[in-house]
């Protein structure tokens, strides 16, 4: 791997304030095994054994991966701490927020460039499949390299202003995050006392089941970013006012209870924004939930082997499958998803049909097989009744 040069012809040496954080560790990973560039850095929460002169006199590039509440003020200590010295180099803050930490960053002398990946951390070695979004407040020398930076990173880059990116991240994230924090509330109150979550589980529906998975990766995750994406991004503010809004007349019409009140909100609430949103819109969501539906139904399925592969190499899935046709088993469906630690993992599902007509220990001596011939680690596996 040939490091990528900075302006200067050489090298540049990447420091990470926040290293420890996720995003931190994840960024040292990347830029160290997939750029090939040396890492240095301190953290806020106790990494300080590299002190912020010396990181901000070595680092050619300074990435601030902190939380939300705290980083405007974090990157003023480095511009006092600068002094100028940072002039030529390029400052980066990776934060759901744009507007005052890109700010802070300009009060600075160093090109200056927000990103927000629009995903946590992922357990795989680049952002393939999530958007990028990228404010480019003060960039010249360092341009080609932020630019060769974000195509290894794989993401879909979206360039945007600061105050539109928080302006949309007010509705993308912060109504959005409300919503759920107010379900699994309401959930929290009444689930109780009819048996809690796994008594409406045999119940469910599509829509709420992909709404409690919504709301149990926000609640699985740091409440400390939702609550700073709700409180730090002044926009949220007038979209939970709405959201309010909409759910108070909903409620008076439910008291009023009337005909006059079923039309009102079939009209305000249902109608009025199936006309905004526009048929286009509506046939790919309903495609998409459809599809949604289709993959929870595969991943409800009991008849099913999970398979962990210990290399991702082409002809992987190719030596997987032969073992299942080499044992005669049907496959109904399968997915390949990323364990925490970054592991291809395949759940595949069976022909129950077909395993009904084969020697009972096929999928003992077909996991056997898969594991003897080190193709893949079986974990779980046939859960017939």
């Amino acid at each position: 791997m040939t490091p990528l040069p900075g302006p200067s012809g050489s090298p540049p040496v990447v420091g990470i304030v926040g290293r420890r954080g996720a995003y931190g560790r994840w960024l040292q990973r990347f830029f160290e095994e997939r750029m090939g560039l040396q890492v240095i850095g301190r953290d806020p929460a106790g990494d300080e054994d590299l002190p912020v002169d010396e990181l901000v006199a070595r680092a050619d590039v300074l990435v601030f991966s902190a939380p939300i509440r705290v980083t405007p003020a974090l990157i003023g200590e480095y511009v006092e701490a600068g002094n100028g010295r940072e002039a030529g180099h390029l400052w980066m803050d990776l934060t759901s927020i744009k507007q005052r930490p890109v700010e802070a960053l300009l009060a600075s002398q160093a090109e200056v460039v927000g990103l927000h990946p629009m995903a946590a951390p992922p357990p795989t070695p680049t952002l393939q499949g999530r958007a990028m979004a990228v404010c480019p407040a003060r960039l010249d020398r360092w341009r080609p390299w932020l630019d060769s930076f974000l195509s290894a990173t794989r993401a879909e880059r979206i360039d945007v202003s600061p105050e539109h990116h928080d302006r949309a991240m007010a509705l993308v994230q912060g109504l959005t995050h409300a919503s759920h924090m107010a379900q699994a509330s309401v959930l929290r109150r009444q689930a109780p006392a009819l048996g809690g979550l796994d008594a409406l589980r045999p119940l469910r529906t599509v829509g709420h089941a992909l709404d409690l998975s919504v709301s149990a990766r926000m609640l699985a995750g740091n409440p400390g970013i939702y609550t700073d994406i709700q409180f730090d991004n002044p926009h949220v503010l007038p979209a939970i006012e709405q959201l309010a809004e909409a759910v108070g007349f909903l409620r008076a019409q439910l008291r009023s209870g009337d005909a006059e009140a079923r039309q009102a909100v079939r009209s305000q609430l249902l109608e009025e924004s199936a006309t905004f949103f526009g048929a286009p819109v509506l046939a790919a969501g309903s495609q998409d939930f459809e599809r949604l539906g289709y993959l929870l139904a595969d991943l409800e399925s009991p008849d099913f082997l999970s398979v962990f592969l210990p290399e991702d190499a082409p002809g992987s899935l190719r030596r997987l499958l032969h073992v299942f046709e080499e044992h005669a088993v049907n496959i109904e469906s399968i997915h390949s998803s990323r364990s925490p630690e970054g592991e291809l993992h395949f759940r595949i599902g069976l022909d129950r049909g077909c395993l009904a007509g084969l020697p009972a220990d096929t999928l003992a001596r077909l996991a056997t097989a898969l594991e003897a011939g080190g193709i893949g680690r079986v974990t779980a596996g046939d859960r017939r009744d």
